[in-house]
């Protein structure tokens, strides 16, 4: 069974060692959500960035399963590249060899008869 999240409840993201609280109304969270990425779309302009994208989509990826789908194929395909050419700044982001490897199940007994 799955727990819904009340109106009470903080949302939190977590980047690197961090974690930031979002609003805990859905609505809010996809309004700030898409107006990050539409800002980010508009990164060539002074005040804005193009790292409002990435930023937009993670605050998405809260309540979209398909955005969290990606962020988190994306946070470990990440992740194990940093750990592979950027040990120590890997563990500084809180990235760590085994926990962002995909566990590899014992093989099945593959028995011949």
């Amino acid at each position: 069974m799955h727990a819904r999240h009340s109106s009470t409840v903080m949302t939190k993201i977590r980047i690197g060692n961090r974690r930031y609280s979002l609003p805990a109304s859905r609505i809010a969270r996809t309004v700030i959500g898409v107006a990050l990425i539409i800002g980010g779309l508009l990164g060539f302009l002074p005040v804005l960035g193009f790292w409002m994208i990435p930023l937009g989509l993670l605050v998405l990826s809260v309540d979209s399963p398909m955005v969290r789908r990606w962020r988190r194929r994306w946070t470990v395909a990440f992740g194990l590249w940093l750990m592979r050419h950027y040990p120590k700044l890997g563990e500084r982001l809180g990235f760590n060899g085994t926990r962002d490897r995909p566990e590899r199940r014992p093989d099945r007994a593959k028995s011949k008869p």
